[in-house]
């Protein structure tokens, strides 16, 4: 592994689990054995190592997603919904830091959440636009798809981030656990997005 991506692997590491704030390149350096020189020769700044870091957690996740999606029919919003929740909740399991950093860097206020919206913009725009069909046509319930869409994202990430909160915390949740808050998510958005019979 090359230098800059040995940087980069720790720092998402230290940035999903401990924060921006709670990160310095200091500690970086030691963790690294290299000098804090070598660090800002491929990362001129602190900043700069976190927006390149969040582009390669997006990269990840947005091939993750894509795989998922790419399994199921486009106007199968029940099915897109249910590829998502497998994608976050394998990569809670796999990879609890990137999933902590994309926690992070989606947070208001955060200097690179921009920057995150715009790599994910093509999945959100295809994911809006499933949801806006399938809104007009009845087959699922609400009246906003972005509402719908940001209420979905952050449903599903947090109940799978709470995950790598327990880990954190030193508990290290079991697989059973894992699948059994999965299971009940889906029950849940899966109750709450499919509309109600007519006349009830």
């Amino acid at each position: 592994m090359s230098t800059r991506d040995r940087i980069l692997s720790t720092a998402l590491e230290s940035f999903g689990t401990t924060g921006v704030d709670g990160t310095s390149l200091d500690a970086l350096a030691r963790e690294l054995d290299l000098a804090k020189q070598s660090i800002l020769y491929h990362f001129n700044s602190k900043q700069i190592l976190f927006q390149a870091v969040v582009d390669e957690a997006a990269s990840v996740f947005i091939s993750e997603l894509d795989s998922e999606v790419e399994r199921v029919a486009a106007d199968d919003v029940l099915a897109q919904v249910e590829g998502a929740v497998r994608v976050v909740f394998r990569l809670a399991l796999q990879r609890p830091a990137l999933l902590g950093l994309l926690r992070e860097a989606s947070r208001p206020g955060s200097s690179v959440a921009v920057q995150l919206t715009s790599r994910l913009s093509g999945q959100i725009d295809a994911a809006q636009r499933s949801l806006e069909a399938a809104l007009d046509e009845g087959r699922v319930a609400g009246t906003d798809a972005r509402l719908l869409l940001f209420s979905l994202y952050s449903t599903i990430m947090g109940v799978a981030t709470e995950v790598e909160v327990m880990r954190a915390m030193g508990v290290e949740p079991s697989l059973r656990s894992l699948a059994e808050r999965r299971n009940e998510l889906l029950r849940f958005l899966t109750a709450a997005l499919v509309p109600a019979p007519v006349g009830t």
